[in-house]
């Protein structure tokens, strides 16, 4: 029998339930229906901090108000954006998701807001958690695939995909360690991969800093995997901020560093290697003293480098740096005034780069050297008064022989990089290399003809330790012709001759001509007065059969709607004139009849409105933001004669920016609305669908969406290229490194910004139509598709290249795919090669979820041999 007097043992209480608290539950219901009254009033603010305390007082009602609480909070967010009150925006996101730690939805568009404001490693982050909680969350895909390129850029990929560069890398290295070397820093380590060398050969310290957080943790991720955790110091910094022996215990021996652009200088490493010979190295091997071991000496890798330079020809580079046409779309383009790219030497604008990129092998329509390679700089990373003195190094002046015919278009330039006395890398464009040529174009406002004879003269500085090359003036003759103000290098406009001085032999008829010709030009000894197109805008202005088919569908539309009002009766117009293309109309637009309104919502620069207003009897509005720009089109309307009140700018109207689409007036309707549908980088516009079914909406009768719809083309292709721009291809070109797995992290399955032209490549079937969509007629749309291509060829399938067919109407296209077009191709590369033989057929699985395309790929008879991708 149990002890009877003894305590019993305390139990787990019982959970109370929760009293009823009438003031609680009274303040939660007036706070929801106070929440949903702002909501229905627009009161997005308040709205947000009623849904706060509601769902912080009942938690219950998580599930409840989700979805009403999402839609205030985005809603409210995009208000504060506007405003430029951005902590509190984020504020509103950090409270959201104390309420909903997991919601997917709420931290996919945190990470929205966090990269349109520049923060692309935080936004990867939270775009990155939000595919972990939904891995088919559409746009949590699409936002991430987009935000990898910019984290982990694709050059990543071909370097460590360059073997014989990473062998070379590593026998430089292992040629100075084992020589004494046994201290190291690698100076932007990126994967690791130059510091994991360092520590395989035998150094006894290595350390490594890496700016880019996500690179930086990538680093610590690879070296953890190939067993140098704890080996290697790996610092989250840049190098410029590192001290001893705060960061390294001291000084190094050797730094190891490719932070080298196309340009060699561009990514700072001038600056770089000054601060480390400052603070990091110990001192050069010197001269005085030739016994000190290597060990007590500093050294860099590369040692230095030596500076190719060439001018060329190039029709491409031309079309996407200057103005190349005197008509567009039926504008004449003389009153625009001087356009050109934001790249150029010449200009004293901070706005402006010395150069862009570009791969010359692979440059639609290919190049003509003019000029034999020269000799353009030598710099020595191991002096460091050398790379401290070369920020003030005067302006050198060097003259090149021209050897072919052509126009002086640009600059090309290249480099050899020394690694050590023995072993040295090319960028040049006849090598099998991962890097890209520096490209400085000629911004003069006319072309050049150059002719084998004369001499090209080019100058080179390097202010702002930036290499700048700017081609100044051409001799011929024994005359100097700048090319800044030279029409025609036959007909000089009082040229200085070869000492510099104006031409003696020219006479007093000659310089009043000269004088004459100038009147109106703005010829002044300040700088010139231009505007900057972006590259892209640039080579848009200069696609006249896109412009030519626009002017075309624009006329028959306005036509056909004049027509249709003149079948109404008088009161709508009847007996309209149809103005002719040839014959813009003047003076004030005719007060009668009601105008036709057109809306042009293209991003950047764009003269589609301008067209529009000029058929007669339409009211243009145009999206174009830029002062600049917008002035650009003014002077182009008075010039053709489009009366100014037919011409205006929208999003001077507009109050809220992401609110474009919108009616004209409350009384009107849209006859024409112009979406932007293709980015030029190859892809679908985000949200294209979206906007082409509100703009549907705003649609008066017979009024017509451009373009009306949207054919997607495909082929099947083999292509190890795209391979090698899209994946590390395993531990052998990374010298037996496991860095694949981590790196890979970052592949995206589309290839963006692609000449399909130039792309070295095979052709395993026909272009075939892969999907369409139909932006006039909702029904007419569909998510799925399967499309069956057959093989033309025997092959490993590894990508599907596409493009578009843009109907601009029934009779009237264009396409992507040209040597006129603005636009680049995007290709889809397989996860895994899909081999075929001639004759297969391979089914494509397409899908379409909010302008995003994914493709699987697999053969119809064998369906285990799969590829499987994913685009956006």
């Amino acid at each position: 029998m149990p002890n009877t007097s003894t305590r019993p043992k305390r139990g787990r209480r019982n959970r109370r339930v929760p009293r009823e608290d009438p003031a609680r539950n009274e303040l939660v219901s007036r706070s929801l229906e106070s929440a949903q009254q702002c909501l229905f009033n627009q009161d997005y603010g308040t709205a947000f901090v009623h849904y706060l305390l509601v769902l912080n007082l009942a938690p219950v009602l998580k599930d409840f108000a989700s979805e009403s609480f999402r839609f205030t909070l985005f809603k409210w967010a995009d208000e504060l954006d506007s405003l430029g009150r951005i902590q509190d925006l984020f504020d509103c996101y950090e409270q959201a998701l104390e309420l909903f730690p997991t919601d997917e939805v709420i931290i996919n568009s945190m990470g929205e807001h966090l990269f349109r404001m520049g923060f692309r490693d935080e936004a990867a982050g939270h775009f990155h958690k939000a595919l972990k909680l939904k891995p088919d969350y559409p746009e949590a895909k699409e936002n991430f695939y987009r935000v990898a390129n910019w984290l982990v850029e694709r050059w990543h990929f071909l370097m460590l995909n360059d073997r014989r560069r990473n062998h070379k890398y590593q026998q430089a290295i292992q040629k100075a360690v084992e020589g004494g070397c046994n201290t190291v820093l690698d100076i932007g380590t990126g994967t690791g991969i130059l510091g994991m060398c360092a520590k395989k050969a035998g150094a006894s310290e290595v350390s490594a800093c890496e700016l880019s957080k996500t690179m930086y943790e990538l680093a610590c991720e690879v070296v953890t995997a190939n067993g140098m955790n704890g080996r290697i110091k790996i610092l989250h910094m840049k190098s410029l901020e590192m001290e001893v022996p705060k960061d390294i215990p001291k000084r190094v021996s050797l730094v190891v560093t490719e932070t080298v652009d196309a340009g060699l200088f561009g990514e700072g490493i001038i600056e770089s290697l000054i601060h480390a010979w400052n603070h990091l190295l110990l001192p050069p091997q010197s001269t005085q003293d030739p016994s000190r071991p290597p060990s007590q000496t500093g050294r860099v890798i590369p040692a230095g480098a030596t500076v190719f330079g060439m001018a060329v020809q190039c029709l491409e580079i031309r079309r996407h740096h200057r103005l190349c046409v005197s008509e567009v779309g039926g504008l004449a383009t003389a009153a625009a005034g001087e356009l050109h790219s934001p790249v150029s030497c010449s200009s004293e604008d901070d706005s402006t780069e010395p150069y862009t990129t570009e791969r010359l092998s692979r440059l639609p329509g290919g190049y003509t050297p003019l000029t034999e390679p020269f000799n353009a700089l030598d710099i020595d990373f191991n002096n460091v008064q050398e790379l401290e003195g070369l920020s003030s190094r005067e302006v050198s002046r060097v003259r090149l022989p021209v050897t072919g015919e052509g126009l002086l278009d640009a600059l090309a330039v290249w480099f050899q990089l020394h690694l050590d006395q023995e072993s040295s890398l090319s960028t040049g464009p006849k090598e099998d290399t991962c890097w890209e040529q520096a490209i400085y174009p000629v911004q003069t406002p006319h072309n050049f003809p150059l002719r084998p004879g004369d001499e090209l003269i080019v100058e080179i500085s390097c202010r702002d330790a930036y290499l700048r090359l700017c081609s100044v003036a051409v001799a011929r003759d024994g005359r100097e012709f700048c090319l800044d103000d030279c029409l025609d290098p036959d007909k000089p406009r009082n040229n200085p001759g070869p000492s510099g001085n104006p031409n003696p032999s020219l006479n007093a008829e000659a310089e009043l001509c000269s004088a004459l010709a100038c009147l109106g030009t703005e010829q002044s000894s300040g700088p010139r007065d231009y505007t900057m197109l972006e590259c892209a805008e640039m080579a848009l202005l200069n696609n006249q059969p896109y412009h030519d088919s626009f002017r075309r569908a624009l006329a028959k539309l306005i036509t056909n709607l004049k027509d249709a009002c003149s079948v109404q009766g008088p009161s709508q117009g009847q007996g309209l004139e149809v103005m002719p293309l040839t014959d813009p109309p003047s003076g004030p637009m005719d007060p009668g009849p009601d105008p036709f309104y057109v809306l042009d919502v293209s991003e950047g620069f764009s003269v589609l409105s301008l067209m529009a207003a000029s058929q007669g009897q339409v009211k243009a509005y145009s999206s174009v933001e830029k002062t600049q720009h917008q002035a650009v089109l003014r002077r182009l309307a008075r010039a053709n004669g489009v009366p100014e009140e037919a011409l205006e700018f929208w999003l001077n109207k507009v109050e809220d920016e992401q609110a474009v689409l919108q009616r004209p007036s409350r009384e009107k309707l849209w006859s024409a609305i112009i979406l932007d549908c293709v980015e030029t980088c190859g892809l679908v516009r985000q949200k294209l669908m979206e906007k082409a079914t509100l703009a549907r909406c705003l649609l008066e009768d017979g009024g017509q969406i451009f373009p009306e719809r949207i054919v997607v083309y495909g082929m099947l292709v083999e292509s190890d290229t795209l391979l090698l721009e899209s994946a590390v291809q395993g531990q052998e070109p990374t010298l037996g490194f496991n860095i694949a797995p981590f790196i890979n992290q970052f592949t995206v399955p589309v290839h963006v910004f692609l000449d399909l032209s130039t792309l070295q490549c095979r052709h395993l079937s026909d272009s075939v139509e892969l999907f369409i969509l139909d932006l006039m007629n909702t029904n007419a749309n569909y998510t799925n598709r399967d499309v069956k291509v057959q093989a033309s060829a025997s092959g490993r399938v590894t990508a599907v290249p596409f493009w578009y067919q843009i109907h601009l109407n029934e009779e009237i296209s264009v396409s992507t795919f040209n040597q006129d077009s603005h636009w680049k191709q995007a290709a889809v590369v397989l996860h895994q090669p899909l081999a075929v033989r001639k004759g297969d057929w391979v089914r494509l699985a397409v899908t379409l979820q909010k302008s995003s395309i994914s493709i699987s790929a697999s053969i119809e008879e064998e369906a285990g041999e799969t590829g499987t991708v994913d685009s956006v």
